[in-house]
């Protein structure tokens, strides 16, 4: 008669120590299972042509190689994208921002976005430094002049529903123009901010900034100076402006006392900088020592570099959402922040399943 055989069994060593007990325990939930790598696939980080050495300075920060992508346009100027690797399975990001040939640049992301959603890519984030079209989140007759409210666009909305219906999951994008253009999406949407990096950069560079007060160039910023002037434990100033049209400013008043301090204007983005021009000019008026501008988006488009070489500023500080290499060549004012960092570790957060609310108030080391 044939002896059974016994077919061994894994199982867990018996320990007495309570504390290696708990330690093995946490090591054999920690070996990642078929099911959490099916629900956290790996990622992959391409870049558009907007802005691709942020994109590098993102994908650096991971740790990760950028994934290989091909742009080119046919002689008709069709935008055509072929993506080099497969993105089966995988959690895609896809880096553009809203800046240079903005409808060009829009165009190609949204046709990355369906090619690589058509590709079987378990989910796809578009990571937009600077929304597109934020400016036109609403109808505003005093924006555009010559057309009645009636009649006017909300071209916000319609990039909005662009992305969605083009495939993307999820929207990644820093210092919205306003707030509410979150409630565009019906999908999930990141809006960082560049507030704490702001807050380091005037610490680091500003040796009187407790002798200084922030100076929102519109009223429509105060909520954002307000917020930096509480954390800087210093006083804040607005100044109300009206245009006769669209980047052209009618008329200001200063609403605060800024003399004998160091004027710090911060708003969320500069285009023909039309406006912090004036502003500086009106706050050296009303006695200010210094004035500094801080920027998210430095767009710079027309005569701006002119205006700020022309203009009394110490420092215009912008972050590099946009790519301000030529502007900072062209103009020597101009600095830039850093702020790949802040996508690194939110793109990090989102990839890991885990919050993303620490960026709004540090700056990840």
């Amino acid at each position: 008669m044939r002896k059974s055989m016994k077919i061994p069994t894994q199982v867990m060593p018996v320990v007495s120590d309570p504390v290696r007990a708990k330690a093995l325990i946490r090591l054999e939930l920690g070996k990642p299972s078929s099911l959490l790598r099916s629900r956290m696939p790996n990622i992959k980080v391409f870049s558009g042509t907007s802005h691709p050495d942020l994109a590098q300075r993102i994908v650096d920060r991971l740790g990760i190689d950028l994934g290989k992508v091909v742009t080119k346009k046919f002689s008709n100027l069709e935008t055509c994208v072929e993506i080099g690797e497969s993105v089966r399975g995988e959690d895609v990001y896809i880096v553009q921002s809203g800046s240079g040939e903005i409808n060009d640049n829009l165009m190609e992301l949204l046709i990355m976005i369906n090619a690589c959603k058509i590709a079987s890519a378990s989910r796809v984030t578009a990571v937009i430094p600077c929304f597109p079209y934020a400016r036109q989140d609403k109808k505003d007759k005093d924006f555009v002049p010559d057309l009645t409210t009636s009649r006017a666009p909300i071209s916000a909305k319609l990039v909005a529903n662009m992305l969605s219906v083009a495939g993307a999951d999820h929207i990644i994008t820093m210092d919205l123009h306003a707030s509410q253009i979150q409630g565009f999406f019906d999908i999930p949407v990141d809006n960082l901010y560049a507030e704490p990096a702001v807050l380091k950069w005037i610490k680091e560079n500003i040796i009187e900034w407790r002798n200084s007060i922030i100076v929102s160039p519109d009223a429509g910023g105060a909520k954002r100076v307000t917020s930096i002037a509480d954390r800087l434990n210093v006083e804040f100033a607005l100044i109300h402006k009206e245009r006769k049209k669209a980047n052209e400013v009618a008329s200001m008043v200063l609403v605060g006392d800024v003399k004998d301090r160091v004027a710090i204007l911060v708003d969320d983005m500069a285009d023909t900088c039309g406006t912090i021009c004036h502003a500086a000019e009106k706050l050296l008026e009303a006695g200010a020592t210094k004035v500094y501008a801080i920027l998210t988006h430095g767009i710079f488009s027309g005569p701006a570099i002119s205006r700020i070489n022309n203009a009394c500023f110490e420092a215009v500080v912008v972050t590099n959402t946009i790519p301000q290499e030529q502007h900072m060549k062209d103009c020597p004012r101009i600095q830039c922040i850093d702020v790949s960092m802040m996508f690194a570790e939110a793109v990090r957060r989102t990839h890991n399943g885990e919050s993303v609310s620490y960026l709004f108030s540090n700056v990840p080391y």
